[in-house]
């Protein structure tokens, strides 16, 4: 049985901060929409804006964005990054 997106964050997101990258991807991807709330849409990032977000959320900055943008949730061009996926609120 699938977890929900809910129960999900609540496994591996506490205070505010994840606590481990699900292994299993259909976790992860609840987790990276969860990132992908943090940019906004049509803002383009540097990469250090981009390590600076990702790091107030967990340490390892680097393997987040890496999946941020294999996941299609942000785009990536000479450094400059912006957000092309995830959940949008109106």
């Amino acid at each position: 049985m699938a977890q929900s997106a809910a129960a999900v964050l609540a496994t591996y997101v506490r205070n505010g901060r994840i606590v481990a990258i699900p292994a299993k991807r259909a976790k992860r991807l609840v987790l990276l929409d969860h990132l992908a709330q943090l940019f906004d849409v049509g803002v383009r990032y540097s990469e250090p804006e981009v390590n600076r977000i990702l790091n107030t959320m967990h340490p390892d900055h680097a393997s987040l964005r890496r999946f941020l943008v294999d996941e299609g949730f942000l785009s990536r061009d000479h450094g400059v990054y912006w957000r092309t996926g995830g959940a949008v609120e109106f």
